[in-house]
């Protein structure tokens, strides 16, 4: 099995909740397979998902340097960079990601570190050919059905958004407890060891 380097992205603001038992799951069966693992907990490290005027205004301008020279987003786009499989792990609140997660999509996702927009063209060229896994791990409140009828906006988020911009034949995955709210122990379980066997199978 190839050894990969994982990005795990990680967006939850309790510590005892099913979401960041699904990351600790994830962690253990990256690690028993030997993958190299970097995890930014979006929570914890007091991440600012507010884009500001002033990268608004200046989104498409090229970096100084290989990267954006913004503090707070060096690291992010470093790390994108690296890797060649990116796990978001989230719960899915109002039909899509959680406001710091898509914050992080909002800010880090720009011009030269994830797409490139030639001068006269209409047309982004994507840049993370590095990256050729993506995979979501989130728990959703309501049932499949009701997510169907919604639209599913996340997994369209990630799935037709995101991963146009990696490689081309990049692999996507999404593993989904659905029905978190009447869902027992025993289904809580099963999808966390799902979400391990997963991770050891990457």
């Amino acid at each position: 099995m190839k050894r990969r380097r994982v990005l795990l992205v990680y967006a939850h603001p309790l510590e005892d909740s099913l979401v960041a038992a699904a990351r600790d799951r994830a962690l253990a069966g990256l690690r028993a397979a030997g993958h190299e693992v970097r995890v930014t907990d979006l929570y914890a490290e007091g991440f600012v998902p507010e884009l500001s005027a002033w990268e608004r205004e200046h989104h498409l301008d090229p970096p100084a340097g290989k990267y954006p020279t913004v503090p707070d987003i060096e690291r992010h786009a470093t790390d994108l960079g690296w890797c060649d499989t990116l796990l978001l792990v989230y719960p899915t609140w109002w039909s899509g990601q959680p406001a710091m997660l898509k914050g992080w999509i909002d800010r880090v996702w720009l011009s030269g570190v994830v797409y490139a927009l030639p001068p006269g063209s209409t047309r982004i060229r994507p840049l993370l050919h590095n990256v050729r896994r993506l995979v979501v791990v989130t728990t959703h409140g309501s049932s499949k059905l009701i997510n169907a009828v919604q639209g599913e906006g996340g997994k369209r988020v990630v799935f037709r958004g995101l991963r146009v911009l990696c490689h081309p034949l990049a692999r996507s995955k999404w593993l989904a407890l659905y029905g978190t709210d009447r869902s027992t122990p025993r289904r809580r379980a099963a999808f966390l060891a799902r979400v391990e066997r997963a991770m050891r199978r990457l």
